[in-house]
């Protein structure tokens, strides 16, 4: 039978970990909402994405449920709805943005 202070300490460790991804996704929630909200509504036409506004709504409310249900509560499914949600404006659309000069971010 394991120890109690192991197990306890292995519960510490996943509370870190967790808090650190959801801290971690608050962040790039943050930045995925400051990219899309200086960039020129014509960049998300030409690629061929949602609207400004429709990717800045998803964003705020990535971010709102990335502080809400992340980092200093347990990391849950809001939270990687929200990490994901901004992982896709980053990695899909903002690269896309980039690929025709739209941003000098």
């Amino acid at each position: 039978m394991p120890e109690f202070a192991t197990v306890a300490f292995a519960f510490e460790v996943r509370g870190v970990i967790s808090q650190i991804i959801g801290y971690g996704g608050a962040l790039l929630s943050l930045i995925a909402c400051i990219h899309c909200a200086v960039q020129k509504p014509d960049a998300f036409s030409a690629v061929g994405t949602l609207s400004k506004g429709a990717w800045l709504g998803i964003l705020v409310i990535s971010l709102v449920l990335a502080l809400l249900f992340g980092g200093y509560a347990r990391l849950n499914l809001f939270a990687l709805v929200a990490i994901a949600a901004a992982l896709v404006y980053l990695l899909d659309v903002r690269s896309g943005i980039k690929d025709i000069g739209g941003s000098a971010y």
